[in-house]
């Protein structure tokens, strides 16, 4: 009997949700739990779980065996990659800017798909790229300088040089395989190895002065990476086609760009809300006043009420870190920490003793959490 949780459970909507109210919920779920953004241990765990109980419930096909057998109607029949096989997670994610799509869920979670079974052709680049957190919170649009392998000029990635001609390799005839049999009391063996003249091309050739005979060359391309509004430190991009080139023209790699936001001078991240530290005179916190705040657009009127004491946090509602996927954004917290005056001259000090006899503050201990 699987041990698997009720996919409607795992999404969190009743069994007669629609295939849009089924989509929603995903969609919500995968960003809170996406391992680009989410460190927590076990974040891979719950994307996995979510991403296959909405490859399941999406289709209708798999959704109505799964609701008449339960998952043993799912498991019976289909194989974990068929499971994931034409689900569109590429149109879900293009507004986080994660870029997932059929491919990269199952490789990345269960090791296997059609990537693992042919040839990839170009490898994937990584690309590291430092924005400052206007543009995370904005988003933005950066030109990128990135070095890739791409198909030799001269020789068209053939590797061969201009105007020679390969030959078939005499050790291997051609075949690119060299077999050694071997008796022994155990029976007959036959070894199979790549051809170690041709390198299992099966033909042996002048290589191409540009090259060198691989039939790629590293040029550095200018390339226009698009960051969506409400990114974090850690969040990766994907770019596809865009890595290195197959001279043999099979398909290239990815580009992978990991953002990196630097430290503000005065804002503070913590997750969609922004914390900002402001301080008040002993006179504006004692008697109340309104100041000016930042924010990330612009700036707002903050009133400090009468009596206000240091480390009181004021909230706007709204006016933090943009939600990636257009979906609202976080709040701004002010934290108000009352100055002491210092450096005060003769005139000052006997105020505040004035102030002080007026006062007549009781020194007692507080207790804890007054």
């Amino acid at each position: 009997m699987s041990s698997k949780r009720d996919y409607y459970e795992v999404l969190g909507v009743s069994r007669d949700a629609t295939k849009e109210q089924i989509k929603e919920a995903y969609r919500k779920l995968a960003l809170q739990y996406h391992p680009d953004r989410n460190k927590s241990p076990d974040a891979e765990e719950k994307f996995k779980e979510i991403s296959e109980a909405y490859a399941v419930l999406s289709d209708d096909a798999k959704r109505q065996q799964y609701d008449q057998f339960g998952h043993g109607g799912i498991e019976g029949r289909y194989t974990t990659e068929d499971i994931f096989r034409g689900v569109d997670f590429e149109d879900i994610f293009r507004d986080f800017g994660f870029g997932f799509g059929f491919e990269d869920i199952f490789e990345r979670f269960f090791g296997g798909g059609p990537r693992a079974r042919r040839s990839r052709g170009g490898e994937d680049i990584r690309y590291d790229l430092e924005v400052d957190l206007q543009e995370a919170a904005q988003g933005a649009s950066r030109e990128i300088n990135v070095p890739r392998l791409e198909p030799c000029g001269e020789c068209r990635g053939t590797g061969v040089r201009p105007g020679t001609e390969p030959k078939t390799c005499n050790k291997c005839k051609g075949k690119g395989q060299l077999q050694f049999a071997q008796s022994s009391g155990l029976g007959h063996f036959i070894q199979i190895v790549t051809c170690d003249a041709c390198g299992g091309r099966g033909s042996t050739f002048v290589p191409c002065r540009s090259c060198g005979g691989s039939g790629g060359v590293r040029r550095t391309r200018k390339i226009t990476v698009k960051i969506p509004p409400g990114v974090d430190d850690g969040t990766s991009l994907r770019l596809a086609g865009e890595g290195d080139r197959d001279p043999r023209g099979a398909r290239p790699g990815d580009l992978y760009v990991v953002l990196h936001v630097r430290r503000h001078e005065y804002f503070e991240r913590r997750g969609d809300d922004l914390w900002l530290r402001i301080p008040v005179s002993l006179t504006q916190a004692s008697l109340g006043s309104e100041i000016s705040v930042p924010t990330l657009k612009g700036s707002e009127n903050l009133k400090i009420p009468p009596g206000t004491q240091t480390g009181t946090v004021f909230r706007f509602k709204g006016k933090g870190m943009p939600r990636l996927g257009g979906r609202g954004a976080g709040d701004l917290m002010v934290e108000v920490v009352v100055r002491t005056p210092t450096n005060l001259n003769e005139k000052g000090k006997w105020l505040l003793r004035e102030l002080e006899k007026e006062i007549n503050e009781d020194n007692r201990p507080l207790r804890w959490g007054s």
